[in-house]
């Protein structure tokens, strides 16, 4: 039996449209040998607008539930993750070549590192791309180094939670995503960070849309008062997680 990535994706009816280049760019992936993907799509609500942009194809599942936020959503979509992997890839992303085999082959390595990332470029609208500047040297990152990043650089991480492959146990036992209205990604990355070493691959992993419909571009989550609340509990979750002290790989 071939064994499996997971790649999970929220997706609400403004972003269903964007399914297809998602798709394409998933299809175009190569593994080893012996390995295979199963893409897990899962609507943040329930509507009739989202299902025409689901590809037909036998290794996607497409489900639907109650809306809750992008964190319910991926959350909810664990059910259906049968493989030893999760990668996470949003409805308006792009997976760059290579991309999942350069994530497995790290995890597959080493069995001490629990998560990977990878560098980003931003799509703008006109269609060019602009990447980060002040992405981290490639290899491993040790605990605990993405929150010192976080907390000094104006609660910015300096790998981006979107580009997360994860063990799927490690997933599992943190919980999924953080309940939160956003930056529910950030709290697993930091939750993750936490309590195990992760990977930064400098060559390029996700194409990341920048839009007018995406959720981070609107008003509300630039609201003071809300992003100071979810940053606290973001924090505060990463730091309850470093105090207890549990690790992964779990140690004698």
């Amino acid at each position: 039996m071939p064994r499996r990535i997971i790649v999970v994706t929220a997706v609400h009816p403004p972003s269903a449209t964007f399914l297809s280049e998602a798709y394409r760019s998933l299809r175009d992936q190569e593994l080893p040998d012996g390995w295979e993907w199963h893409w897990v799509i899962r609507e943040d609500g329930r509507s009739e607008e989202v299902a025409p942009h689901v590809p037909d194809d036998p290794r996607v599942t497409f489900r639907q539930g109650r809306a809750g936020g992008p964190g319910v959503a991926r959350t909810m979509a664990l059910a259906d993750a049968d493989g030893d992997y999760v990668k996470i890839l949003d409805a308006d992303d792009q997976l760059a070549p290579g991309a999942l085999a350069r994530d497995l082959a790290v995890l597959e390595s080493d069995r001490g590192i629990g998560w990977t990332t990878s560098r980003v470029l931003d799509l703008l609208p006109d269609g060019s791309t602009l990447g980060f500047d002040q992405d981290p040297e490639g290899g491993p990152i040790e605990r605990g180094d993405v929150l010192r990043h976080w907390q000094e650089h104006g609660y910015r991480a300096q790998v981006h939670p979107a580009t997360l492959f994860v063990r799927r146990d490690l997933l599992v036992a943190l919980g999924g995503w953080m309940a939160l209205p956003a930056s529910e990604d950030t709290g697993l990355l930091l939750a993750l960070d936490a309590v195990s070493r992760g990977y930064f691959t400098r060559e390029v992993g996700l194409i990341y849309r920048k839009w007018e419909g995406q959720s981070t571009s609107q008003a509300a989550h630039t609201d003071t008062a809300e992003r100071d609340a979810r940053m606290a509990v973001v924090e505060a979750r990463a730091l309850a997680l470093s105090h207890l002290q549990w690790h992964f790989p779990a140690m004698d």
